[in-house]
């Protein structure tokens, strides 16, 4: 396997754990105030938050399948970058991820203008990185093709609905 893309396993295992890791400890250490990370998100919304959260995971399996076993480290070229590109995309997303929750906790337990605006930071960088991704994929070269590129492109989506929209943007204005 291309050094490369044993980094992109290393980041996505460290991170995996790490974002997973986040959520458990802030349920488990915080279980009185778990349900207001809702903020004021009417019954309706966190409904639609729930399938879209889960659409989102899928997405992220089938765009992380292209970049990975789709891909040649050596050939693939993202404009003038490499498959370091993605790499740097994902750590991004992957620290950001797993700094939310952490974040969340501290400014509902002491909300101050600096923490909210961590926050606020922490999920437009997820949607950066989510961004950067869905940019890679379209310039991508050679070209993402055949079946493997469409549901690539169909999982970023997803994953760009909730990362890059409903998180950063919807989520803030009932918190």
């Amino acid at each position: 396997m291309h050094p490369k893309k044993k980094n992109w396993l290393a980041i996505n295992a460290v991170g995996g754990v790490a974002v997973l890791a986040s959520y458990a400890h802030g349920i488990m250490t915080h279980p009185e105030s778990r349900n207001a990370l809702w903020g004021t998100i009417p019954a309706e919304l966190q409904a639609i938050y729930g399938v879209t959260m889960w659409l989102a995971a899928a997405g992220y399996f089938f765009f992380s399948y292209y970049f990975v076993l789709r891909t040649d480290a050596e050939q693939v070229r993202f404009g003038r970058f490499g498959f370091g590109l993605i790499n740097a995309l994902y750590a991004l997303i992957m620290v950001t991820s797993a700094l939310w929750m952490p974040l969340t906790f501290a400014y509902l337990e002491s909300p101050t203008p600096g923490l909210w605006l961590l926050v606020r930071v922490d999920l437009l960088l997820v949607a950066v990185g989510t961004i950067g991704l869905t940019i890679a994929l379209f310039t991508m070269r050679p070209r993402a093709e055949g079946a493997a590129g469409v549901l690539a492109l169909i999982g970023l989506l997803l994953f760009a609905v909730q990362t890059a929209f409903l998180d950063p943007i919807v989520w803030p204005q009932f918190f």
